[in-house]
């Protein structure tokens, strides 16, 4: 039977039934929504630039737009820890060292017409063994420590921070950097005293780092290491954050420039990293100094101890050759530095370039190099004292520099008449005709000499006073071509009294004493200076007396002083 309900009938809907209708209308007709303002979007977008312009200015997203800066690294508790000593084995009669891709390691290239053992080299023509080159930019110490090679390059200055258990011996020096090194600032920073409560970024132990430290000293500030760029040094203190290497080192201070975070000061790295950064700052960095005309960042070649001693012969061919290279390269520069070039896979327009920055050493600059008596650059135990105090107390229990030297095959070449011809020859690099003292000063330093009261005669009995005039000498002889000026203060705590005593009248006169009192007591300095060193060009050497214009402060002993401002020439 059918119903008769079922037919034209109209259902009767529920109040869940049409709330859930109601609800799917809304869904549908917001989805048609979605989908029509989307495509008028891409419509949009579609659009030429210069149309859209006409409804909205562009937003300069790219000049807003934040560079990633690369993350610090934590400083070392202390020294580097290296491999455990082992003696190197030569095989099959091939001598291998590690250099770095570094123009101031031509010598040994050319004198090896390679890197590879080669049949035809000096080394085998003359001393009957092969040299394999390895061109590395890790650090190898501990490789050469543990016998991995016979001999490998590095700085001076790293010898102290490795200190007793780098077992090598140090037969020759290479040569000297020359412009490689270099601090970069901030436009307004003018001298190293003004990167006081500042804070730089740079690498751990090497050259660079110890760069910047060894001129912090000398300015009178201590480097203080930073764990990240929001700690601040004290305003005596340099703060210095570490990063993997010194060309990180340089893009994190690259990065701070672009974000405008100014969190960082300066850098210090090398070249040509270095120059990039300068470049890409828009006119916010310069250079503040480079080693161009600061020797103190010398290149030695250290030996495998245990080979050394049992191949004393192999050793000398080593010496004999790397001399042999720097000569060929100094004197004969368009013949040999193809080699040098393919090498390196440089072009011989860049390699020469590369050359203008290093100084090769030649058998008597090696000598005076050692025995203290080169006058035209960092020697090696000062360099060595030096990277020691620059230091301070990261080095635990330094040890004595000289259980590293061995000069005795220099020394054989030598009474062999080997290089007879050569001469010290360390000139200052000009790269302008302007004298060094109408710039800036590299650095100032205050010195106390110690007078009779109230004259001019140096006390020539005190000890402090020889330990100035050794530290204004140093100035001189690290850095061929710079220019010493030494300005004479005296304590302005007298004022008062000559005011009353006679007004202003008496103030303007004593004034005038003072200002020739200070002169004499500068120029007695610089007679005292060139009487004990007599080499000393006295052109290097100007003096001024400022009088009590210029007090360090309220304390009379700091008052009483000669400042010696140093200038380097750029």
């Amino acid at each position: 039977m059918t119903d008769p309900g079922s037919i034209n009938r109209t259902p009767r809907r529920s109040p869940v039934g049409i709330i859930v209708t109601v609800i799917l209308c809304l869904g549908i007709i917001g989805l048609g929504g979605w989908l029509y303002m989307r495509n008028q979007e891409s419509q949009t977008a579609s659009v030429p630039a210069a149309t859209t312009q006409q409804t909205a200015p562009a937003t300069p997203a790219a000049a807003n737009a934040q560079v990633d800066a690369p993350t610090p690294v934590e400083p070392s508790a202390g020294s580097p820890q290296i491999e455990a000593a082992a003696a190197y084995v030569p095989k099959n009669n091939v001598v291998e060292i590690d250099i770095s891709e570094y123009a101031g390691y031509g010598g040994l290239i050319v004198a090896n017409g390679g890197l590879e053992p080669n049949p035809d080299s000096f080394f085998a023509k003359e001393y009957g063994f092969q040299v394999k080159l390895s061109v590395s930019e890790e650090e190898t110490w501990g490789k050469l420590n543990n016998g991995k090679f016979a001999a490998a390059a590095t700085t001076a200055d790293v010898l102290a921070v490795l200190g007793r258990q780098f077992n090598v011996v140090v037969p020759a020096q290479i040569g000297f950097s020359r412009g490689s090194d270099m601090i970069v600032v901030d436009q307004g920073v003018t001298s190293v005293n003004q990167l006081a409560g500042k804070t730089v970024s740079g690498s751990e132990f090497n050259e660079s780092e110890f760069f910047l430290r060894y001129l912090a000293g000398e300015a009178g500030l201590k480097v203080k290491l930073l764990r990240d760029l929001d700690a601040r040094p004290a305003a005596d203190e340099v703060g210095l954050v570490l990063y993997e290497d010194s060309f990180v080192a340089c893009d994190a201070y690259e990065a701070e420039l672009k974000n405008g975070t100014n969190r960082l000061n300066g850098c210090v790295g090398w070249t040509p990293r270095t120059d990039e950064v300068i470049q890409a700052s828009g006119g916010k960095a310069k250079m503040l100094v480079s080693n161009k005309n600061l020797l103190i960042v010398a290149d030695i070649l250290t030996v495998n101890k245990g080979f050394a001693d049992a191949n004393p012969k192999m050793v000398k061919g080593i010496v004999h050759g790397l001399l042999e290279g720097n000569r060929r390269l100094r004197d004969q520069p368009d013949q040999n530095i193809g080699v040098v070039a393919k090498a390196f896979k440089w072009s011989e327009a860049d390699t020469k370039d590369e050359l203008a920055h290093v100084h090769l050493s030649n058998l008597p600059e090696n000598l005076a190099f050692f025995n203290g008596t080169i006058d035209a650059a960092g020697s090696f135990s000062g360099i060595y004292q030096s990277s020691v105090l620059a230091y301070g107390d990261r080095i635990k229990n330094p040890v004595d520099g000289d259980r590293f030297v061995d000069t005795t095959q220099l020394q054989a070449l030598k009474s062999e008449g080997k290089f007879a011809d050569q001469v010290v020859a360390i000139a200052p690099i000009r790269t302008t005709t302007t004298q060094a003292l109408e710039g800036d000063p590299l650095l100032k330093k205050d010195i106390r000499f110690f007078f009779e009261p109230n004259s001019a005669q140096l006390d020539d009995q005190s000890q402090e006073n020889q330990q100035y005039l050794d530290t204004v000498k140093n100035f001189l002889q690290i850095s061929p071509g710079s220019e010493i000026l030494l300005r004479g203060h005296v304590d302005n705590a007298r004022i008062d009294e000559f005011r009353k005593q006679g007004g202003e009248e008496l103030v303007k006169s004593m004034a005038l004493k003072s200002m020739e009192l200070s002169k004499q007591r500068a120029d007695a300095v610089r007679k005292a200076l060139l009487k004990k060193y007599p080499n000393i060009d006295p052109k290097r050497i100007e003096i001024v007396g400022r009088g009590w214009e210029e007090p360090a402060g309220p304390d009379s002993d700091k008052n009483r002083r000669v400042e010696a401002q140093w200038f380097t020439l750029e």
